[in-house]
């Protein structure tokens, strides 16, 4: 016999691990369940008494500064946009009562909803600098996106991207995304593959894996969207999920262990 769906989930709760043994009889299982239950709840409360006594930032704030860091150095500009916005500006990103996507969407009433991306705020912001400077554009923001999502270990409801976006690259876009990516990836400590894939959005992008789990996805423009933007320039540009990057780094798995939560504090179980 194995251990039972509920101790399983109980102890994937405090830790990592494969907890497919067998065992015997009952007795056996239990008395391996208590032990291995026992050991992974004073490492979690050891990892609790570590942050009273060495107190810091969070997880998700602590990476959020390093990637600015990086990005800033290399000329980009942080913004920071509404969290709530409008159903037309969603139509602009093809985003329509028929899509997929839609249906993910949480609403506020008739004409707003709780963001699903930052692309379409980005655009804006990027149109009105663009018309100040005879250079390229650099902008940043890393901030909180809400999809509805089915239960699952590398899905949150509320999760927070980092979009960056370069409007007027000098040179080959393309190349110009490959290493804006590798930029941010080097901040991670990750390695990481690249491959195209199709988008219900972009139609294609370059997808960002770690492990076979996708951590960010790029696009390059001119693109079919730029239009109802009014943005004709070449650009390049990333979507990254930051909690999916800090499930990688700090090899935990199940993404709600690393995000906002009043569960899970810096991977450590608190309730």
């Amino acid at each position: 016999m194995e251990f039972t769906e509920a101790q399983i989930q109980r102890l994937r709760e405090l830790g990592e691990g494969v907890y497919d043994r067998q065992f015997s009889t009952p007795e056996e299982r239990e008395r391996a369940f208590t032990e291995i239950f026992n050991e992974l709840t004073s490492k979690n409360d050891r990892s609790i008494k570590d942050m009273f006594s060495r107190p810091g930032r969070h997880l998700l704030a602590k990476l959020e500064a390093d990637i600015a860091a990086v990005l800033t150095k290399e000329g980009f500009i942080e913004v920071k946009t509404p969290i709530i916005i409008s159903k037309a500006a969603l139509e602009k990103m093809t985003i329509t009562k028929d899509s997929q996507l839609y249906r993910q969407v949480f609403p506020i009433d008739d004409k707003r909803c709780l963001r699903p991306m930052l692309a379409p705020n980005l655009y804006f912001v990027m149109r009105k600098l663009r018309d100040r400077t005879s250079g390229p554009v650099r902008i940043f923001e890393m901030g909180s996106c809400f999809r509805k999502e089915s239960r699952s270990n590398n899905h949150l409801e509320e999760f927070t991207m980092l979009n960056l976006v370069e409007l007027g690259p000098e040179g080959d876009p393309t190349e110009r995304l490959r290493s804006l990516i590798s930029k941010v990836m080097d901040t991670t400590g990750l390695r990481y593959e690249t491959a195209e894939e199709c988008s219900e959005v972009y139609k294609t992008t370059l997808d960002v894996e770690v492990g076979g789990v996708e951590v960010a996805s790029g696009a390059v423009g001119p693109h079919v969207l730029d239009a109802a933007h009014d943005i004709h320039e070449p650009w390049c540009g990333a979507g990254f999920g930051i909690e999916r990057l800090l499930m990688e780094i700090n090899k935990k798995d199940n993404i709600k262990k690393v995000g906002k939560s009043l569960v899970y504090l810096n991977g450590s179980k608190i309730d």
